[in-house]
């Protein structure tokens, strides 16, 4: 009865948060009644701790999307993403609804080099299905986890894509870092890619702004597209670096929570420069924290498109077996007070997961003007008084479309099966010696280098040893990105992670008009001040 007396005990921490209530409500009662009768009753023999946990975990669903039950082995690898190393393929998840939706990549990890992105449904490992067969987390780690060196197949349901993606991922060593990028622009603008927001984070940042500003750094980019947030308190200590100190960050409050404030506490080292921040529909939380200070306090310009919308924060409540309840106990909101958390329907959490979907059916990917916002959801900045959004994420002063016409099957072919890597990896395998002495640095290489054509060679060989089908039309059109992301993977491989991005954001649309933004104080200022229109046309 041991697990019967853990059930009963979180369900007095869901309605009381403590465990010292010695009297049941007569909720708990019933809930308790019926698990005695199974126990007492039911036809064939029963394993209460099994019920237990279903049980647990069918309440938090009807909750909210975020609240979840953990296990003892998904305690463990709970703060993998954030810290650490281990074996595997370099994704952070979550099952739900019996699905494996890919939360985040990790930089330098193996799904990254062959194109696994958030957002992806992982339906096969291996050849065993494992959508819709209620496997656990831990079933799922212990298909994709392995030594280094072993290889998996996956198949990957993208959204957009009507037919499925395969994948060949060899396990690594996975690296965890937060900083995938930090370089000089040009002669006064820094850039710097956040990843997440671990323990970490912070000091990482400080010890990159602080280098870029040897470099001669006087405006920064601060790239949080895709960065899916982390640790509350590392995005309160990277705000510290942009506002003096006392300004309030964010504020938290829920039912049972009284409001608590979190303020910068210091002078910051980046308050006077020109400062833009990126975001897209992957920046979510910690990350949405950032934006949304930076903006409500007119402190620089947020560009790309509105993020996630995850606003709701979730208390780490462990159990006496060393189990664990992420409950949802309050909601993040901006200075301005406006609400990050994106509407949801209790229970629906198809539906939720569809909003990228859903964003892109009524044009909100493609048009700024196509999203529409009652009076109620308008507040006013508090330094310039310009209007900004509510409802969920954060709206970008500037809105740069997505390009639906980026890559065509063939690319998404060649990333998956892991072509565009292993021909970038044999490159420079075969060369490395030869292209360091002709191209000693990243930006020689970049102005310099030229993709051979022996490469597209090899690359259709590859096709024709993969059973592939090889379409001239869509590589002609693919061809041009193509090129430069192969570019961008050798330079990696050549130099470090910066190199890639030093590369590949020549063709990243919300990185360019960022950098446009930045070089010209006008449109800078004009941004800040409410009196440009927020759409690139």
């Amino acid at each position: 009865m041991y697990k019967t007396a853990l059930f009963l005990g979180v369900l007095l921490l869901v309605s009381t948060l403590s465990f010292g209530q010695s009297r049941l409500s007569p909720d708990g009662v019933k809930l308790e009644r019926t698990l005695q009768m199974i126990n007492g009753l039911y036809v064939d023999d029963v394993e209460p701790s099994r019920l237990t946990e279903v049980a647990i975990r069918a309440m938090l669903l009807e909750l909210d999307p975020h609240s979840s039950y953990l296990n003892k082995d998904e305690v463990k690898a709970m703060n993998e993403p954030l810290q650490g190393n281990f074996d595997g393929i370099g994704i952070s998840f979550n099952m739900l609804t019996d699905t494996l939706y890919v939360m985040e990549v990790i930089s330098g990890g193996p799904s990254q080099k062959v194109g696994l992105l958030p957002g992806d449904k992982i339906i096969y490992v291996n050849d065993s299905l494992i959508a819709g067969v209620k496997k656990d987390n831990q079933d799922v780690i212990k298909m994709l986890r392995g030594p280094k060196g072993t290889t998996v197949d996956v198949r990957v349901l993208r959204r957009g894509t009507p037919q499925l993606l395969d994948f060949r991922i060899v396990r690594d060593k996975i690296p965890i870092y937060s900083i995938d990028a930090k370089y000089m622009v040009d002669q006064h603008t820094g850039y710097i890619r956040l990843s997440r927001f671990g323990i970490s984070s912070s000091e990482e940042f400080l010890a990159a702004e602080k280098e870029l500003k040897t470099k001669g750094m006087k405006n920064l980019i601060l790239d949080l597209t895709g960065n899916g947030g982390g640790i509350l308190q590392t995005a309160s200590d990277i705000v510290d670096e942009f506002l003096g100190a006392g300004k309030l960050v964010v504020y938290t409050e829920g039912k049972n929570q009284p409001r608590y404030d979190l303020r910068t506490t210091s002078a910051g080292s980046f308050e006077q420069g020109n400062l833009v921040v990126l975001v897209d529909e992957g920046s979510a939380s910690a990350s949405e924290i950032v934006a949304g200070a930076v903006q409500d306090w007119d402190r620089g310009v947020v560009v790309g498109r509105r993020t996630f919308g995850k606003g709701l924060v979730q208390r780490q409540l462990p159990l006496p077996d060393g189990t664990m309840i992420r409950l949802t106990v309050a909601r993040y909101y901006t200075p301005t007070g406006r609400s990050i958390q994106k509407p949801y329907e209790e229970g629906n959490i198809d539906e939720y997961n569809r909003d990228f979907s859903n964003r892109l059916q009524h044009g909100e990917m493609l048009h700024a003007d196509s999203i529409r916002f009652p009076d109620s959801l308008k507040f006013k900045t508090l330094v310039n008084e310009r209007t900004v959004y509510g409802g969920g994420g954060i709206m970008p002063d500037f809105f740069v479309p997505i390009d639906t016409n980026a890559v065509t099957q063939l690319h998404r072919n060649l990333v998956g099966r892991g072509i565009v890597n292993k021909l970038a990896i044999a490159e420079v395998d075969r060369n490395r010696s030869r292209l360091l002495r002709s191209y000693p640095h990243v930006q020689k290489f970049k102005s310099d280098y030229r993709i051979p054509e022996s490469m597209i060679t090899r690359m259709k060989e590859m096709v024709k040893e993969e059973k592939m089908e090889w379409n001239d039309e869509q590589f002609r059109k693919s061809e041009q990105f193509l090129k430069l992301q192969l570019k961008a993977l050798m330079a990696r491989d050549l130099f470090d992670s910066s190199a890639y991005f030093v590369i590949i954001n020549d063709e990243n649309d919300i990185f360019r008009e960022g950098l446009r933004i930045l070089s010209n104080p006008n449109v800078y200022n004009e941004l800040l001040n409410g009196s440009l229109p927020v759409s690139r046309k």
